[in-house]
């Protein structure tokens, strides 16, 4: 919290930050979060290494079984954080500064949205947006909406679909976490911890056996995220190598020895990174790396399907405007395996992904309107994805329609789709060259995020702990994905990430509540900034 915010306006609580902290090895963690969630992994790969088939198929079936039960809890869920965040823009709490009247951001708006979308979900916007528009076109798993694939219609609702699913409803759930956090951390004087946004509904019980569960799960639930996309990434990224080479991975030696040296490498530039801080490593990565899309995306529209692609931008904003209330509808769906196994599989995804995203966005947004907040969390990146998603998606789908390359023969690798489109486009080892490092470095940054994401809650809110504690989980996470994709190949990346999406479903209502808890601090904080208007004037 910084010494600009008046005391008068804090919360009234005996609690401090590390209060419970046991200072050990060169370490400062929290007592029991940091004991548990270790615990909790430990067992959990060991598990998953010993029985990796058996362990997929157990935490896949409880995986589709919440997503079965609770379809309607997750599309309703969705729904409400959308309506919430977009309510918030025009009440008046929007004119609430993170961090206090006297605030000032710490990072340029460039830097700022940089950070957080690479943090988000730049990596998927890599690896889906050639392969998601493609899968629903052809049919590859089911057509949103029930439509006949390999049609006219069947494009225009393959782009609305995946924009819907990289739009709003996602980034609305990272911005509901983000601004919770920051609020009551940087206005509040609370720990940078998710059990702080609970403190106006259960106040100092915060501090006790629920705020330990919930810090817990925030922990394990990013680690399993970052380490399956570490290991899934891995592979993409050697597909790509593969793809470059012309030389499949068993006759240039070992698949997994490839695929190991991309997670070393990754890790170890993540460690460097991370040691680095936030303005020596995230920001830094993450600025060259919005450079380099940008670079690569005027590229595409420039030497694709130009008048296409700016086509494709109009007719995708227009029909995710018309369809978003149909994919957001759970009742009476035709198409309900598609709408299943996509955007509840997605909104599962993106909630078990929100403790990590969501305290690295409040991490960096000190100084930001709660206003300027929502508009740069949940407006600017759908604006983006939709004209990254168009150029893409829409240079794709018309390869697949004017039967050139190997898409125009369907969706053989999801790995592969991006490079595949990228072919039949001049300069093809440069762009897929440069694809294979964004996807790399866009990892980096996800992990570097993520270990000083964790390092804060197992720290107890403190984000100025030991560095050495900052290497130990940029390390584990490393070690996480290698020793799964040794000892369990897929079957242990999936059993991996379908215990993250498992996690999904009680954190759909810790995410509801803590709408709840958000509105009713805002409103103690425009209270109290009322009355002191008052007062003074």
């Amino acid at each position: 919290m910084s010494d600009t915010t008046d005391k008068a306006n804090l919360y009234e609580t005996d609690y401090e930050v590390g209060q419970d902290n046991l200072q050990k090895w060169g370490m400062d963690v929290h007592h029991p979060v940091f004991w548990i969630a270790a615990g909790l992994i430990l067992v959990f790969v060991i598990g998953t290494l010993v029985v990796p088939h058996e362990a997929k198929e157990a935490l896949d079936s409880a995986k589709w079984w919440s997503i079965a039960k609770f379809d309607w809890l997750f599309m309703l869920a969705g729904n409400i954080f959308v309506i919430f965040t977009l309510v918030l823009i025009f009440l008046p709490v929007g004119k609430i500064r993170l961090g206090g009247d006297k605030a000032k951001p710490e990072f340029s708006y460039f830097s700022w949205f940089a950070m957080l979308f690479a943090a988000g979900m730049g990596i998927g916007l890599m690896f889906w947006s050639v392969a998601e528009p493609t899968a629903y076109y052809t049919g590859w798993y089911e057509t949103p909406l029930g439509v006949e694939a390999n049609t006219p219609e069947a494009a225009q609702k393959a782009m609305s679909a995946t924009m819907f699913h990289w739009g709003l409803h996602p980034w609305a759930i990272y911005a509901v976490v983000a601004l919770s956090l920051a609020f009551f951390s940087f206005n509040k004087g609370l720990p940078l911890t998710i059990r702080s946004a609970f403190y106006p509904l259960i106040k100092d019980k915060s501090w006790g056996p629920f705020g330990h569960l919930i810090d817990t799960i925030a922990v394990v639930a990013t680690l399993f995220g970052l380490a399956t996309s570490l290991g899934f990434g891995a592979q993409q990224a050697a597909a790509g190598i593969e793809f470059l080479s012309g030389v499949p991975a068993e006759e240039a030696g070992s698949a997994f020895g490839i695929q190991l040296a991309i997670i070393l490498g990754v890790t170890a530039i993540a460690l460097i990174s991370v040691l680095r801080g936030l303005d020596g490593g995230v920001k830094l990565l993450s600025n060259i790396n919005m450079g380099i899309a940008g670079l690569l995306l005027l590229f595409v529209m420039i030497v694709g399907p130009t008048a296409l692609i700016f086509t494709t931008i109009g007719t995708t904003a227009v029909g995710y405007v018309q369809d978003i209330v149909s994919y957001s509808n759970w009742m009476g769906r035709d198409d309900e395996a598609w709408m299943q196994g996509w955007t509840v599989f997605y909104w599962a995804w993106w909630i078990s992904w929100s403790p990590f995203v969501g305290m690295f966005i409040a991490r960096v947004s000190y100084g930001r309107t709660v206003r300027e907040f929502i508009i740069a969390v949940l407006l600017v990146p759908t604006l983006v994805t939709l004209v990254w998603m168009s150029v893409f998606g829409g240079s794709a789908l018309d390869q697949i329609q004017s039967q050139v390359g190997a898409l125009a023969d369907g969706l053989s690798s999801v790995e592969l789709a991006m490079f595949q489109m990228l072919e039949n486009l001049p300069f093809t080892a440069i762009t897929s060259g440069i694809g294979v490092i964004l996807v790399l470095v866009f990892f980096i940054t996800s992990s570097d995020s993520g270990s000083l994401v964790i390092d804060a809650i197992t720290a107890g809110g403190k984000v100025d702990a030991p560095a050495v504690q900052r290497v130990f989980w940029v390390v584990i996470e490393g070690v996480v994905a290698a020793a799964l994709l040794f000892g369990g190949g897929a079957d242990a990346l999936t059993a991996l990430q379908a215990a993250a999406i498992t996690v999904g479903l009680p954190f759909t209502l810790v995410l509801i509540v803590m709408c709840l808890s958000l509105y009713l601090g805002l409103r103690h904080e425009a209270k109290y900034v009322s009355d002191r208007v008052q007062t003074t004037a």
